[in-house]
């Protein structure tokens, strides 16, 4: 009886430790005391022991958890029964990710994963030949396609990762085509415009013909080009007389027409400030396959594109390409 007894009361144990995974990092130069795992329904903070080293144990639904030191990003991949140990230094975060333990296999995937596709996708960035980019591209999803046949593999993250590769491969590809279209607009006449102005009336692009035309394509609601207007505003003072004028269109939806005029009042907005007729699909914006914002386009005298992603303003690049061509 005591023997049923012990053997039922280890297999409840067991049970037990299945409903929980077993988590520690050693993180060297620490970008904080704390990390947090965290997803949609799921947070969790865990706090550096004396030692500088992180330990816990948790339940989880099984399922990708982003894993965030104060400063940087890795993905996890989690489980109940998990044992997982991790190690990392800040100074090269992604190149140094490892893990050890129950739940390697998974994780240790997705370290290399992301960093195989920031490396592609840094070179996908950079630009060159768009053939040669997207044979890299191929190479490295075929690759990683290649390593989820390991039979060890969790199967339900095997599936989340054949969900999830396809989609992140059209990411780079889609950017190289679209990278394509916007190269064969350089040079060729620019689509044109006839937007509301700020200051009454419309302006198009034919009015300011003879001069260099900068665009900014913002909305109101959208961060990166609020934190670009003050570069904006800098720019457009130092060559205030030059042969250009500054244009920013906003492609803000006809409800926000109000938020839109009022920005403009408050921040003291320059140049010249239009409302675009039918937000993300108007002409323009769709001529110039604009799907993310901030963008920019530089336009020559004669009405002709000189680039169609144009330097941000806060690019010391814009400034050298401006000097080039103003002097």
């Amino acid at each position: 009886m005591k023997k049923i007894f012990l053997l039922l009361l280890f297999t409840a144990t067991g049970l037990l430790a299945q409903d929980k995974m077993k988590f520690a990092a050693k993180v060297q130069n620490r970008n904080s005391d704390s990390i947090t795992i965290r997803s949609r329904t799921f947070n969790k903070v865990m706090v550096a022991d004396a030692k500088g080293n992180f330990k816990d144990s948790f339940s989880v639904e099984p399922g990708l958890y982003e894993l965030n030191d104060g400063r940087e990003v890795a993905t996890l991949y989690l489980k109940n029964g998990y044992d997982l140990s991790m190690t990392l230094d800040t100074k090269m975060f992604d190149e140094t990710i490892a893990y050890k333990g129950k739940g390697e296999k998974e994780n240790n995937f997705l370290a290399k994963k992301y960093l195989a596709i920031e490396v592609v996708g840094e070179k996908v960035m950079a630009g060159g030949d768009n053939a040669s980019l997207k044979a890299d591209v191929e190479k490295v999803f075929k690759d990683l396609e290649a390593k989820l046949q390991d039979k060890g593999l969790d199967e339900n993250f095997k599936t989340l990762m054949m969900k999830q590769l396809p989609m992140e491969k059209a990411d780079l590809i889609g950017f190289l085509e679209k990278g394509e279209k916007l190269a064969k607009l350089n040079g060729q006449k620019s689509p044109s415009f006839a937007y509301e102005n700020f200051k009454g009336g419309t302006t198009s692009l034919d009015d300011l013909k003879g001069k260099y035309v900068y665009i900014d394509v913002w909305a109101t609601w959208c961060g990166p080009c609020r934190q670009e207007i003050p570069h904006l505003q800098k720019v457009e003072k130092d060559y205030h007389g030059k042969n250009i004028e500054f244009v920013s269109l906003s492609i803000d939806t006809k409800k926000d027409y109000q938020k839109w005029r009022k920005m403009v009042t408050d921040k003291s907005l320059g140049g010249i400030q239009l409302f675009a007729d039918k937000d993300w699909n108007s002409d323009f914006t769709q001529a110039y396959f604009v799907d993310s914002i901030p963008r920019f386009i530089l336009i020559d005298p004669q009405g002709n594109v000189v680039s169609a992603d144009a330097a941000r303003p806060s690019d010391p690049a814009l400034r050298q390409q401006l000097d080039k061509l103003l002097k």
